[in-house]
């Protein structure tokens, strides 16, 4: 008798660890389903900052190239 009640609350453990186990397993999978996520907007976000500096760059010296191009103003830098 104490045999078969061992055997009932083993099987019970078992059952309950491999519960614990499937929770684990979804949990990481959502998890790395959210980093993923995160990754992929983050580059994104990056991709568009580096856009728009690049365009700002470009803007500040077509304005710089222009701007000496006018004797008038002095923005050169000194000749050493």
């Amino acid at each position: 008798m104490e045999q078969d009640h061992l055997e009932i609350l083993l099987e019970d453990i078992r059952s309950k660890f491999d519960l614990v186990l499937e929770g684990h397993a979804a949990l990481r999978a959502e998890l790395i389903a959210k980093i993923d996520a995160f990754r992929d907007e983050s580059n994104a976000q990056h991709e568009q900052t580096a856009f728009l500096l690049k365009a700002l760059a470009r803007d500040l010296s077509a304005h710089r190239t222009d701007t000496e191009a006018h004797p008038r103003y002095q923005v050169r830098e000194p000749s050493e």
